[in-house]
């Protein structure tokens, strides 16, 4: 196992563990990592101090001189680091119980909502940036959500 610290484009780091550096550059090139904070799956390694052992064998150290874990840790990756993620898990717990997911049929479906040709309910799903554009200029409600659907999330 291996620990990156990695970096979204909107400046938001986290660490994850990766089988290998083979499996990160691989998740890296399908487009599979995402930011945990804004969704963005622009992700890359952030810099890191390398971990050094100690000639005497004590424990390894990080550049701060703060022990390393020898194991990943055992709590989910998942888990929210702070009141943003805990609002924003709650906020993907409140849509996904509340609406339908509808995928890459968002637009034609919040239309068919705003134009009474299809019944009214809520719903969330995928739409360009124009196409969202477009929503909103003829008088459709919505809102970006600051997620990823579950199947496009890590």
């Amino acid at each position: 196992m291996i620990r990156y610290a990695l970096k979204c484009a909107e400046g938001h780091g986290f660490d994850s563990w990766f089988q290998s550096a083979a499996a990160f550059d691989d998740l890296a090139e399908r487009g599979l990592l995402s930011c945990g904070v804004c969704g963005s799956s622009d992700v890359t390694k952030a810099i890191m101090a390398p971990r050094v052992a100690p000639s005497d064998g004590d424990s390894p150290q990080i550049a701060d001189n703060l022990p390393v874990p020898s194991t990943p840790p055992t709590g989910a990756l998942s888990a929210p680091d702070g009141k943003l993620q805990e609002m924003i898990q709650a906020m993907r717990k409140h849509v996904e119980e509340n609406s339908t997911y509808v995928g890459k049929n968002f637009v034609k479906e919040a239309r068919a909502i705003h134009d009474g040709t299809a019944p009214e309910r809520m719903i969330h799903g995928e739409a360009a940036p124009e196409e969202a554009k477009a929503l909103v200029e003829d008088g459709v409600q919505i809102a970006p959500l600051p997620f990823l659907p579950k199947s496009k999330a890590n």
